[in-house]
């Protein structure tokens, strides 16, 4: 059987991907050390490079692709703005696909993205909780770079790309900090399913600072859903069914963790008559767009969409030398206090 190299990446102790840079002579290249560990172990197993993927390795389409969970959420929408405008200065086309949240189409995705020999591709969705998956992906991503693929990451995927990090957990707690200093005290939160990194780290946040604060949320007042409008909806009917049987006092305030959410809760708490924020405050996270225009205007956490979009690209563009890391960029979060929150009433 002839060996791979997988083989040899397994016998130097390295990733797929390292030895790739190693042997292909990829745009991203490892430290000498690693890179004659490598070469050894190749030479001791009998391995023969593929001289067509050496030569792909050193190619380079006309295609950025970028991977979401969904276009329609403003989310994304700001981020693929960031995206195309900055693969169209570099003369390159963003081409947008929609996984949502899945990870098997997220592989899929990854693939045939391979397939059509991308130039780059941004990885601008959540990262997954589940080590399988994880493993999946990352054994996709590592096939693609040896062939000379480049991938930069929104938030953290891991240490094998370079990231644009986002400050999802202290803007959070920095959110959850504001309303405590307004004087609330019963807080709900509705915030991602376990499977995305970027909704525990925003729930991590808030509860960082809630225990800070001396609270917890009452049994009940978190509730997980998908980042949409309609799970938003449906959290917030379960938050308040919730009070109303267990005779739980109703929450002076809601967090959800993503605008979209929140959109949701208002729309809930409008059916049932109850005043925004007269009785109950609501703050979301990321302002989109629409956070302006909804009715009150949404308190929030900001994030810089589209120069996330950006950061990426010029990351996974970026020329230079040898790198023994991957490198990072910033998005800072900023609280943005509206019309949704105020001072809990006293009765």
């Amino acid at each position: 059987m002839a060996v791979t190299l997988g083989d040899v990446a397994r016998h130097a102790g390295v990733s797929l991907a390292t030895a790739s840079r190693a042997l292909n002579g990829s745009a991203r290249s490892v430290t000498e050390e690693l890179s004659a560990k490598v070469r050894a172990s190749a030479e001791a197993l009998g391995y023969l490079p593929n001289a067509p993927a050496q030569a792909l390795a050193r190619s380079s389409g006309a295609t950025i692709g970028v991977l979401l969970h969904d276009v329609a959420d403003p989310y994304f929408g700001g981020i693929a703005r960031g995206v195309g405008d900055a693969a169209a200065r570099a003369g390159l086309l963003s081409l947008v696909t929609s996984t949502d949240g899945d990870p098997r189409r997220e592989l899929e995705a990854i693939r045939m993205l391979h397939a059509h020999r991308v130039r780059a591709i941004v990885l601008a969705g959540s990262a997954y909780n589940d080590v399988s998956v994880i493993q999946q992906l990352d054994e996709a991503l590592a096939a693609y770079q040896e062939q000379g693929g480049r991938v930069a990451a929104i938030t953290d995927h891991g240490p094998l790309y370079d990231t644009v990090q986002v400050d999802n957990k202290e803007g959070a707690a920095s959110l959850t900090h504001s309303l405590a200093r307004l004087g609330h005290r019963h807080f709900a939160v509705v915030t991602g399913p376990e499977r995305m990194r970027v909704a525990e780290d925003r729930l991590d946040g808030v509860l960082d600072a809630l225990r800070e604060t001396g609270l917890t949320p009452a049994e009940g007042m978190l509730q997980r859903t998908e980042f949409t409008r309609e799970g938003g909806r449906a959290a917030m009917a379960r938050i308040l069914d919730v009070a109303r049987e267990s005779g739980t006092p109703l929450p002076t305030a809601v967090l959800a963790l993503s605008d979209i959410c929140a959109a949701g809760v208002l729309a809930e708490l409008r059916d049932r008559g109850i005043s925004v924020p007269g009785e109950i405050s609501v703050a979301g996270f990321d302002d989109i767009p629409l956070a302006t225009d909804l009715a009150p205007a949404l308190s929030t956490v900001r994030l810089p969409l589209a120069r996330m979009g950006e950061s990426a690209v010029r990351l996974a563009l970026r020329e230079g030398g040898r790198r023994e890391a991957a490198e990072t960029s910033s998005a800072f979060a900023e609280v943005v206090l509206r019309d949704s929150t105020a001072a809990p009433r006293v009765d």
